[in-house]
Formats: structure tokens, sequence, C-alpha cells
């Protein structure tokens, strides 16, 4: 059985994908980091989670490639040996409205923020011999029908759909859950000041911080008995 304290977090180099490592790292666990571009601060990011006494390799791959999407996991295990937790961190957020998507605009969304998780997923159960962990971070935003992200918004209804199914289909020997972040770090780009409108339209009214978010993965790391969730980190975003 696998047994092995060992992630791989994708799109760890910064935001919440770094806030969930270094939280992770803390714990005891040794992290294969997934970078896309940002290999600076990839390679930082591991830095920090060394200096924290845990093991930590860098990875690089083009998430929106299908290849390098089915080379990822066996490239994280021949790193640092049996996973026996997956963190599907990373994806792309774009404005497009319905009518404004194009072909590729909606294949680069459902390529990185859908396909991807789905591939690294099945490859991960095909590695694992249990017990594991795979947490899907999804978006508060998916239980909307606003149009201004129609692309992104649909890949993580998708994803949170996809969570479900998946928990049933692997468990009792690989549990999947999901984390919704509501307002919690503005967009690339964005301003606090945007944040801050939206989280204005929230029960709690107040932005989060990146520590509610690797506070949310430690909660599903530590109850051993949930499985199908998706827990909202959102100030209420998803009932407003």
């Amino acid at each position: 059985m696998t047994t092995s304290n060992t992630v791989l977090i994708t799109g760890a180099a910064r935001r919440l994908g770094k806030a969930i490592a270094l939280g992770v790292a803390r714990r005891g666990w040794d992290v294969v980091l997934h970078y896309g571009a940002a290999e600076a601060d990839a390679r930082a990011t591991a830095a920090e989670i060394r200096q924290l006494g845990r093991r930590c390799e860098v990875v690089r791959a083009d998430l929106g490639d299908a290849a390098e999407v089915r080379e990822l996991i066996g490239r994280a295990r021949e790193a640092m040996g049996p996973l026996s937790l997956l963190v599907n961190n990373a994806a792309i957020f774009e404005r497009g409205e319905f009518l404004q998507t194009e072909e590729d605009f909606f294949d680069r969304h459902f390529d990185v923020n859908f396909r991807a998780p789905f591939l690294l997923s099945r490859d991960f159960a095909r590695q694992c011999d249990g017990p594991g962990h795979i947490i899907n971070l999804v978006d508060a935003a998916h239980t909307h029908t606003g149009g201004a992200y129609f692309a992104y918004t649909l890949t993580k209804k998708l994803l949170a759909e996809f969570t479900q199914m998946a928990a049933r289909s692997l468990g009792p020997r690989i549990r999947v859950n999901g984390i919704c972040p509501g307002p919690v770090l503005p967009p690339p780009g964005g301003t606090d000041a945007g944040l801050q409108h939206v989280a204005d339209k929230t029960p709690l009214r107040r932005t989060g911080d990146v520590a509610d978010i690797a506070a949310a993965a430690e909660f599903l790391l530590d109850n051993t008995y949930v499985t199908g969730l998706l827990l909202y980190v959102d100030g209420g975003q998803h009932i407003a």
C-alpha cells in the first residue's frame, strides 16, 4: 500500500498553490511542485519548503498539452516516489462572454482547467495503492450563471461535478474533495478594490486570505471520513 506523505500540487509556484504547498509542508508532507511558466517563483517556493525540513522537487509541464499531462504523474513519481495526495490547483482565468468565446479560447480553458485535472486524477489513482486523496480547487462562482467568464465558469462547473463523481468511483481507496474559494486574491491584473467590490456582495462583506484556503486543505487532510465534499471558503459568495 502507498504510505508516502508525498503530494503533487499543480500551479504551486505562487498564490493559492504556494499557500497550500507551504501549509502541507509544515504538516510533514514532501512536495512535488509543478509550474507552467513561473520558474523563478517555483524555485523560490521550493527553497521555502526545504527550509521547513521537507523534500521538494520542481517539475515543469504545459497543462494545455495532453502529452505533457500524461507524463506528469510518472515524472513526479520518478522524482519523489509514490504519491498519496494530488492537488489540482492550476487554472487559467480569462474574461470572455458566451458570444466572445472562440474555439481556441474555449479549448485553452477546457484543456487546463478540466482535462488536465481529469487526466492527472486518473493517472494518480492508477499509481496509488491507497489510502490516497485528491483535492480539486474549484471556485465558489461555479454556482452562478453569470456570463463575464463563461468558459472559465463552465470548466469549474464540470470540475465540481467531476469531484463528486470521482469520489464515488474511487472510494473507499481514494477520497476526492473540492475547495471552492471566493474573493481571496484579485485575478492577475486585477486590483484589491475590484476584489473588495466582489466581497461586498457576500454575506460576510470582506475578503478572505490565502491562509483560509490552506486551512481548508488541512481540514480535508485531517478528516478522513470526508469525501465528495465541496468546501466553500468564500464568505458566503455561493449563496449571495
